[in-house]
């Protein structure tokens, strides 16, 4: 996918959320009506926000949700830099510097920010998370790009955080 997930069955204020169901959040947005919340700029922008649980299930049929091995792949691909060449170009949603940012490769990495549970939003603008599908233990793996860095790696959180998801066809 070239764009950041936007299904929305369902949507939470940041303070609700889980390690094991399903949540799912629209940066800034503090209430459950879900017709508002597709009404957002956010949730148009830069789509939706997904703990682990609904991450692992988020992807339309025929896609899924890649796994380190797949992230590495294309990183790897995209070789030095490989951060600024999926980061989109300019400023018009990545806070300066945008560090390497170029989107050569078609990628289109736009900073959603995350969703801590009981701790708000935050990073709009500076950072963008993509889940993975990998686990480690009660950990799950995520990969991260953000504006002051064309570097992009993998980390691991917590499962009841909220993240990006990119989706990869079958």
């Amino acid at each position: 996918m070239a764009k950041n997930l936007a299904y929305l069955p369902a949507v939470s204020p940041s303070a609700d959320g889980s390690e094991t169901d399903s949540y799912y959040y629209v940066y800034g947005y503090e209430d459950s009506n879900l017709s508002a919340a597709r009404e957002t700029t956010n949730y148009g922008t830069y789509g939706v926000l997904y703990n682990w649980p609904a991450a692992m299930t988020a992807c339309p049929l025929g896609w899924h949700l890649p796994g380190d091995t797949e992230w590495t792949t294309l990183t790897d691909f995209l070789g030095s830099g490989a951060g600024g060449l999926m980061k989109e170009a300019g400023t018009a949603h990545w806070s300066n510097p945008n560090f390497g940012a170029s989107n050569n490769s078609g990628f289109t990495a736009l900073p959603g920010g995350l969703c801590a549970n009981g701790g708000g939003f935050g990073g709009l603008g500076e950072s963008a998370r993509f889940w993975s599908s990998a686990v480690d233990g009660l950990l799950a793996w995520y990969w991260h790009l953000n504006n002051s860095s064309d570097n992009v790696g993998g980390l691991i959180v917590h499962r009841s955080i909220s993240f990006s998801v990119r989706c990869l066809k079958d």
